[in-house]
């Protein structure tokens, strides 16, 4: 295994990496890539990783990578997707890179091709098997940007229902809501306002993000994407946005309105989320003990489903993988939000040759 290694999870709207030397996670990043406007943006993504990590380009180094990007429209199929970020990857990376395939294993890339239904969409696979590894019984609840996985994991098994993402939304183990990237009017068509029912206007004015800033639960870093209208992301130009989705200008109510609104967007999610955990829990029949382990840029949610749940809450970063050694200023909050590309990474290290676990 080489000395240096790194996690790759290449996704639609973000691209994140995990770089590990001697066993030891040394630093996690993660960048805005907007992958379904060109290839070029990973070639961006790319260039900023090795100017960062320039020990991750030489002779020896090891890649892993991961991927969901191969949804965007971009591409004409899935299967074209997986093969042309294979073989960009490829180019980029050198010739250690292997791509995780789930039970498959790790695949070269010039089989990706062949292997494309099970390296498609693998990120919360991996994620899992970590889980798996290192907790007998658990529910993965990993609230990203975009989407949010929940994957059980019984007597040390992933007992995930789907595969693909087809699959996973009709088990409720995919929900496509996360606390950045989604369009409030997704959330519902009626909220409540100045004392009556209104109805939503269906239009992308404001997203998730918008009601996560005004809670203050969204940490700044962790926002990277434009906003809706392209305007600031203060307070005010938020308040706008919420504003626009009910027909209105934000000096109509009062910033203890917008807040109050915000709130009821934010409860909404978390309703919709907790309905499809407890759906995923039920089939999987998790022993009570089985605690929540929350990963992602929306992981502030997870101890209040939890608390909601009756159970136990644990962060899969630092709580479940310890992360010895872990220096780097925000190093464990990055690594939550990047457990894709952290779970790869631990992956390939820690499986040796000899299938044994370290």
């Amino acid at each position: 295994m080489p000395e240096t290694l790194v996690g790759w999870d290449i996704g639609g709207a973000h691209a994140k990496a995990c770089l590990v030397q001697g066993g030891q996670v040394r630093d996690v990043a993660q960048w805005p890539c907007a992958l379904w406007q060109g290839q070029r943006h990973l070639d961006e993504v790319l260039a900023l990783a090795r100017r960062r990590w320039p020990q991750a380009w030489e002779r020896g180094a090891g890649h892993v990578a991961t991927m969901t990007g191969e949804m965007v429209d971009l591409f004409e199929s899935r299967e074209q997707g997986v093969s042309r970020l294979a073989a960009q990857l490829a180019e980029a990376l050198g010739p250690t890179l292997r791509l995780y395939a789930g039970a498959q294993g790790w695949v070269a890339p010039h089989d990706a091709a062949r292997q494309w239904p099970h390296i498609a969409s693998a990120n919360w696979c991996a994620s899992s098997e970590l889980l798996a590894a290192l907790r007998s019984d658990a529910v993965l609840v990993d609230i990203g940007s975009t989407t949010t996985d929940l994957i059980a994991v019984r007597d040390g098994r992933v007992a995930a229902r789907g595969r693909s993402d087809a699959q996973r939304l009709a088990s409720g183990e995919l929900v496509y809501q996360g606390v950045v990237r989604t369009p409030l009017c997704a959330l519902a068509q009626r909220v409540p306002f100045a004392g009556e029912s209104v109805n939503v206007m269906n239009e992308w004015f404001a997203t998730s993000a918008d009601v996560y800033r005004l809670t203050g639960e969204l940490d700044p870093a962790h926002d990277q994407q434009p906003s809706a209208d392209q305007q600031p992301k203060d307070r005010a130009a938020t308040r706008q946005r919420l504003a626009r989705m009910i027909g209105r200008d934000a000096h109509e109510g009062s910033d203890a309105d917008w807040l109050t609104l915000a709130s009821w967007w934010r409860n909404a999610q978390l309703h919709e989320i907790r309905g499809q955990l407890e759906r995923v829990i039920g089939v999987a029949e998790l022993p009570p003990d089985a605690p929540l382990v929350s990963a992602g840029c929306g992981d502030f949610l997870v101890a209040e489903l939890a608390r909601a749940l009756g159970r136990r809450h644990e962060r899969l970063a630092g709580d479940v993988l310890p992360l010895d050694g872990a220096t780097a200023p925000g190093l464990r909050g990055w690594a939550q939000v990047c457990a894709p590309a952290v779970a790869v990474a631990w992956l390939a290290w820690a499986t040796r040759p000899n299938g044994a676990r370290s």
